[in-house]
């Protein structure tokens, strides 16, 4: 099992398998409301295809991307305007100075990071009353996953990715940022059987890239016998507000 997944044969892929539908509005509302970020300079840390900067470059942000994976960085240019640079850089060494940004957010990359390095990088580029704002899943989420009984080790590996809340809370303050506190967002819904394979077929999480092919397959077997009609999901997320 490798320690990270490899996000290339994701990247073209990755936002017609994860949309921008009313669960990620939603969540967008809640970092930019917690991070005040509508005006402001900011980074986006992961940025990935550029959906997240492209949707706060609309709300008037100021945005910068930074990705450690070419093949993301690749769509992220396509879609962007040229007035919303990104480069390739890991979030545990930032190519930018010291200061330089207002705002830093991060949606789904703590679990993919050294989270000590990196968050001491988000203060170092970060300037006098910057902020940063980070959405992760809440250990809470892997309670009830719809995946869990499709693939065994599934919850396993995600609970030794993901920190919990006060795990969060002091790695950020252990970083230098100060007056932390932690949000909590669910969601809820379902999708067509159609949409769960399609889903699964497509790996559209990182943690299905980590399992090794043999239990893979035999997930994907389960679920084109067991998945019914409509597949209920329950998301739980933490926001985590931490100021400079």
């Amino acid at each position: 099992m490798s320690a990270q997944p490899d996000f290339a044969p994701l990247a073209q892929s990755y936002d017609e398998l994860r949309p921008r539908d009313d669960d990620w509005w939603e969540l967008l509302d809640v970092l930019v409301r917690e991070g005040d970020l509508a005006g402001r300079r900011l980074l986006d840390l992961g940025c990935g295809t550029g959906a997240l900067a492209e949707a706060l470059d609309e709300r008037g942000a100021r945005v910068w991307g930074v990705d450690a994976s070419d093949a993301m960085l690749e769509v992220a240019r396509a879609r962007l305007p040229a007035r919303v640079p990104v480069r390739r850089g890991e979030a545990e060494r930032l190519p930018f100075r010291d200061g330089w940004f207002e705002r830093v957010v991060a949606r789904l990359v703590v679990h993919l990071v050294d989270r000590p390095r990196a968050f001491a990088e988000a203060v170092r580029v970060l300037g006098p009353d910057g902020r940063a704002v980070l959405a992760t899943m809440d250990p809470a989420h892997f309670d009830t996953f719809w995946l869990n009984r499709l693939f065994p080790r599934l919850e396993e590996i995600d609970r030794a990715r993901f920190p919990t809340a006060a795990a969060l809370s002091e790695e950020l303050a252990g970083a230098g940022f100060r007056a932390v506190r932690v949000v909590r967002l669910g969601q809820r819904g379902a999708f067509t059987r159609e949409r769960a394979l399609e889903r699964i077929r497509g790996r559209y999480i990182s943690t299905l890239h980590l399992l090794p092919e043999d239990e893979y397959r035999a997930g994907l077997e389960r679920a084109e016998r067991e998945l019914p009609a409509s597949v209920e999901y329950a998301r739980e997320w933490l926001v985590a507000i931490a100021e400079r």
